[in-house]
């Protein structure tokens, strides 16, 4: 394995993750959640043979967008154009169910070729094409707007679990489900580019794959040995030679893994009973949160938010990431959400084109106090530019 100049984490204390906002409504376990562009609604699909989608400021399902199925869901993705839902799953011993939702037009589409249950879903930047692997050990790929099949199928050693394609949708990095086995395939040429690992028949969780923004590098939850996939690593897109130091830290299996936007923060969920959130490019673990059982997890657009899944419950779990690991992202990152304490008495929060201001006692108390700040204030942040955004809304509290 190469090696490279990012160095290791460092350890972060373990603390509760408090969710802002529960979903319930589904009746079986929820293996995959998606969100949408707007990063206000969100998509799931679960074991009891639905897939829902849900309103986060309403805080609850959208009913009659609800779309039952006669097998499991295994996976669900909505497309960047936010006109198309894709649901994929099956039983054991059958063909799966791969079926694509306009939401336009209300028309369903129906994708056969795969022989097993169909484990995993990817849709292409440009929501041009459809991507599905499955445990009959091969990645098809389909055209979205016509519902036909295009390239494929790519033969695996293994089942397949985890695949994304490349920003530029040439190529497919695929993942076996026991993590132990690893390849990337040119989509145009039809044929494997690169693989390491080996065949290996257990049945692991199917934590994602993911391409950094410009494509050269892909991170995975991946084992060189016999044990599980505890450490998560970044492949040279080309060789599938590690780059830099690992993230390491969890002790079980990671069965959830996200990547933000800008592949400036990852979270991993373990069966070490956590959920880690890292600074993508030192290497350094921001934070380790006690969660029981973690399985799915995901960040909003905006990386502003958390959701997880986990193996003992049927709900979805919305948090807030912290402000101080948004703070620390600064100024990369395009919509941090900045808490800072002009005095004592006042905070300001940041967040997309708001910013509200708060007054805290014992300076909340002083009617002058607060005739003076706040009209200050209010006239300087007028003409304060929130990162990426224009036209900035100022609301306050006393």
């Amino acid at each position: 394995m190469a090696s490279g100049s990012k160095q290791p984490a460092t350890a972060a204390t373990k603390s509760i993750l408090t969710a802002v906002l529960t979903l319930e409504g589904h009746t079986g376990h929820i293996p995959s959640i998606s969100y949408f562009p707007d990063g206000k609604h969100i998509a799931s699909g679960s074991y009891d043979k639905t897939a829902r989608r849900w309103d986060l400021d309403a805080g609850k399902e959208i009913e009659e967008a609800r779309d039952v199925w006669e097998q499991e869901v295994d996976a669900i993705a909505v497309s960047r154009d936010d006109r198309w839902i894709i649901t994929a799953g099956g039983d054991s011993n059958d063909c799966g169910e791969l079926k694509a939702h306009n939401i336009e037009t209300e028309i369903i589409k129906t994708f056969q070729g795969h022989s097993d249950r169909i484990n995993c879903i990817d849709i292409s930047a440009d929501s041009m094409l459809l991507a599905s692997g499955a445990e009959d050990r091969t990645t098809r790929i389909w055209n979205l707007h016509t519902g036909k099949f295009v390239d494929g199928p790519f033969k695996s050693t293994d089942k397949v679990g985890a695949i994304r394609f490349s920003p530029d949708s040439k190529k497919l990095a695929v993942k076996s489900c026991a993590a132990k086995c690893f390849e990337v395939w040119d989509v145009q040429a039809q044929k494997l580019h690169v693989r390491i690992g080996k065949y290996d028949r257990s049945r692991l969780p199917d934590a994602p794959v993911f391409w950094t923004v410009k494509g050269k590098s892909i991170i995975a939850a991946f084992s060189f040995t016999e044990e599980k996939a505890v450490s998560v690593y970044e492949f040279d897109a080309s060789t599938l030679q590690t780059i830099g130091a690992p993230f390491e830290g969890h002790t079980d299996a990671i069965s959830g893994l996200a990547l933000s936007f800008d592949c400036v923060l990852l979270t991993s969920a373990s069966g070490d009973q956590t959920i880690k959130l890292w600074a993508f490019e030192s290497r350094q673990l921001l934070a380790s949160f006690c969660v029981q059982r973690p399985h799915y997890l995901i960040l909003s657009p905006d990386s502003c938010q958390l959701a997880y899944t986990t193996y003992d419950d049927t709900k979805i779990h919305i948090c807030e990431t912290p402000p101080d690991i948004l703070a620390s992202m600064w100024p990369a990152h395009p919509r941090v959400r900045i808490y800072i304490s002009i005095i004592p008495a006042l905070i300001l929060t940041c967040s997309g084109r708001s910013v509200h201001m708060n007054l805290i006692s014992p300076l909340k108390r002083s009617s002058k106090t607060s005739q003076i700040i706040l009209p200050m204030m209010k006239n300087i942040l007028l003409h304060v530019a929130v990162p990426g955004r224009s036209g900035n809304v100022l609301t306050t509290s006393i």
